[in-house]
């Protein structure tokens, strides 16, 4: 019998990649969402569309009534999201709550799930909306997971780091390619061996279908690339998926001060390194996609990758101040 995947969310990035990957491995889909993003499966007889708002509990008794066998939650930003969630749809096979590698509480190199603290989260916290908040409230709804597991919910936990692929409307990936694009030079915050974990969007579609089939109750489990990559190695693959060459040229905070910028103006980087373990997800049967396919998967898709300013990221002339100090000295 043909299994059921409901998608709480799922015509944005993340969504989007992983409705292709259950759909392509025969379940028939699901999407319970507001609307407000137009959906690319809008012509896909094979996925059905349920309009609804998730915080309210009739709308989301109306997503349970389709029975599913799967759900996936892409859109839980508050743990009052994932306790009601776990609560309507305790039946399931299987509850997958996409959580974050953001929830690490400890700078831990590399995080382990169950061994790494998670971030702790006041009752102001859980209720906020801000990015300052996001963090606590996903640790928070991670623990809303491990009490419904108790409770005899089929819920788990996925934590992904920064994702980057097709279609990722953060656009943080973009300034790297459109630099890489349009100059032969490109300046890199530290000395370009700075790691910041990230995943394909092909992963975590991989990933979230391996757990909602081999995931067990109460069980978080963290996805990230395989291999890892530092700044300068993804500069570089960038470059070898444009077919061009860069001088790849590093700045220390000193050199930065010049044109007025941080290293954390740059996207893409963050001090300390943040690495996660994914040895727990590989065990289930995890396949994941090389960094070097998915690179050139999301500069193929990268918008107007030949515009000269990126969505995010310093200013090139910026940029060009602190090279102009570089080569004096």
């Amino acid at each position: 019998m043909t299994r059921h995947a409901l998608f709480v969310g799922g015509t944005r990035f993340i969504g989007r990649r992983a409705v292709r990957e259950f759909r392509d491995a025969g379940y028939d889909v699901t999407v319970f969402h507001r609307g407000e993003h137009e959906s690319p499966f809008a012509d896909d007889e094979a996925v059905d569309h349920l309009r609804g708002d998730r915080t309210d509990d009739g709308d989301l008794a109306d997503a349970a009534a389709r029975d599913p066998d799967v759900v996936v939650d892409l859109v839980a930003y508050q743990p009052r999201d994932v306790r009601t969630a776990t609560r309507v749809f305790d039946d399931v096979d299987a509850y997958v709550y996409v959580s974050s590698g953001a929830a690490y509480g400890d700078e831990a190199v590399p995080k382990r799930e169950g061994e790494t603290a998670l971030e702790p989260c006041t009752d102001d916290q859980a209720t906020d909306d801000s990015g300052g908040t996001y963090g606590p409230r996903k640790a928070e709804g991670d623990r809303a997971v491990f009490a419904a597991a108790e409770a005899g919910v089929n819920a788990m936990s996925l934590r992904p780091c920064v994702v980057y692929g097709p279609h990722d409307y953060t656009r943080r990936f973009d300034y790297w390619v459109q630099r890489v694009a349009n100059y032969d030079r490109v300046l890199i915050p530290g000395d370009g061996t700075n790691l910041w974990h990230r995943v394909s969007v092909e992963n975590v579609a991989r990933a979230l279908r391996v757990v909602a089939e081999e995931g067990a109750p109460g069980e978080a489990y963290n996805v990230g690339d395989w291999t890892l990559q530092t700044l300068r190695e993804t500069v570089e693959t960038v470059a070898d998926a444009l077919g061009t060459d860069v001088d790849v040229v590093t700045a220390g905070h000193r050199e930065l001060a010049a044109g007025g910028l941080e290293p954390s103006d740059f996207p893409l980087y963050r001090d300390p390194p943040h690495v996660l373990d994914t040895n727990k997800l590989r065990s289930l049967g995890w396949d994941p996609q090389a960094p070097t396919e998915a690179v050139a998967e999301t500069v193929e898709a990268t918008p107007e990758r030949d515009a000269d300013e990126a969505q995010q990221g310093p200013d090139r002339a910026a940029e060009e101040r602190v090279l102009g100090v570089l080569d004096t000295l």
